[in-house]
């Protein structure tokens, strides 16, 4: 019989608000440490939307303020801020009743990342979650897409949904996958669809 196909979810800022989570975590370590208003808009100015290296961005924190949390105490504190609507992990479970595998393929630490899925309940309704730190390959490497699908069981053929142009929609057409891009990036490849939300993806990948 022929493998299922397979549905590849990113998790930062397209199955969970990753920005929000960020400026709700920034606003309670700041509010604790003293750093006020001024301290959470340093924070969110210089975040980069999570790619900035947590250790250059404490070590600028520090040196504008005096003050930062280490990036061990974020990677465990930041995860408990995030969240899935309940039209996300429907969605999520709906494709798998509909025959399809799905995972997360994401690249962060594994603390980090493996916390926000458990918290969230995603972990939960997937097939399985692929975190670049845990199996030494990162997005927009095909390697990474080729153990997901190997891992939930599945055909690599299928779809890659992210918002990063780069990591997410040319990853997944390096590895023979459709792709949709979620929000309003722009540069790299241009991926198959362009929505608002991952909720418009799910539609487009159910059918």
């Amino acid at each position: 019989m022929p493998q299922p196909r397979l549905a590849c979810f990113d998790l930062d800022n397209t199955l969970i608000d990753r920005d929000a989570a960020f400026l709700d975590w920034a606003r309670a370590w700041c509010d604790e440490a003293g750093l006020g208003a001024a301290g959470v808009e340093w924070l969110t100015a210089h975040d980069g939307g999570g790619f900035v290296p947590r250790a250059e961005l404490f070590a600028g924190l520090r040196q504008e303020f005096g003050s930062a949390p280490t990036v061990e105490s974020y990677d465990r504190e930041h995860p408990l801020f995030t969240y899935a609507e309940n039209a996300v992990l429907e969605g999520l479970s709906a494709l798998r009743d509909a025959g399809w595998r799905v995972a997360v393929v994401t690249n962060g630490t594994v603390v980090q990342q493996t916390l926000k899925l458990e918290h969230t309940g995603i972990a939960a309704v997937v097939d399985y979650c692929c975190v670049s730190e845990a199996v030494g390959v990162r997005k927009p490497e095909a390697e990474i897409f080729a153990i997901a699908a190997r891992e939930a069981g599945a055909a690599l053929d299928g779809w890659m949904v992210g918002d990063h142009p780069v990591y997410d929609v040319a990853g997944g057409q390096n590895s023979g996958l459709r792709t949709i891009l979620v929000g309003d990036r722009r540069g790299g490849p241009v991926a198959d669809h362009q929505v608002e939300s991952v909720l418009d993806a799910f539609r487009i990948v159910i059918g």
